[in-house]
């Protein structure tokens, strides 16, 4: 796949120069780079390294190590169906098996059509719904397999395209940082003596 792009590497950029050390930005243009393409490829890691003056090797450790950074391309929508125990004990088994059905694939596959990965994951933090999932880190409750049903036709009808963006997209308002750096700790013009 593709390094970043001009537009991506002048972003890069931009977030590098917000900290003091440009290793601190790693995890924030691994996250540029899968924005870009929907997964971190060999490529854009070897890219962000050189960005950061890294060697690659420590760009795949990081990438590696966190869950949330694909290494191989993935569908559109990342289906994640919980399985830990409040999920389990509330019928996430039988989610499971109903999103292999439906979808035709397996957990760690994607759909033959490029649009749903489905992954087989543990908490996701939300036991009071459950059983739940999440579709691009974005949370689904009480899903049924019904409900399942539906969100599926729903992704696919464009239906969720608002508060459900394509993967690698986080936020949908990117972070905009003044030049100028506040003055002290508490701000422009602050004494800092706690009153």
């Amino acid at each position: 796949m593709a390094r970043l792009s001009p537009e991506n590497v002048a972003r890069a950029r931009e977030i590098v120069a917000r900290y003091p050390r440009p290793k601190s930005a790693l995890i924030p243009l691994l996250h540029l780079a899968q924005e870009q393409d929907g997964w971190v490829s060999p490529e854009a890691m070897v890219h962000v390294a050189e960005l950061l003056d890294l060697e690659p090797a420590e760009v795949l450790g990081t990438c590696s190590f966190y869950e949330m950074f694909k290494r191989e391309p993935v569908g559109r929508w990342v289906v994640n169906v919980c399985t830990n125990l409040a999920c389990l004990l509330l019928g996430a088994d039988e989610l499971l098996a109903h999103a292999e059905e439906r979808l035709g694939v397996r957990p760690g596959g994607t759909t033959a059509d490029g649009d749903f990965t489905l992954e087989e994951v543990e908490c996701i933090a939300a036991c009071d719904g459950a059983p739940c999932l999440q579709v691009n880190y974005r949370y689904f409750l009480d899903v049924t397999p019904e409900r399942f049903d539906q969100l599926v036709d729903d992704l696919r009808a464009g239906r969720w395209d608002e508060d459900v963006p394509r993967h690698g997209v986080l936020g949908r308002v990117r972070q905009v940082v003044p030049a100028s750096p506040l003055r002290g700790p508490l701000g422009p013009g602050a004494s800092g003596s706690g009153g």
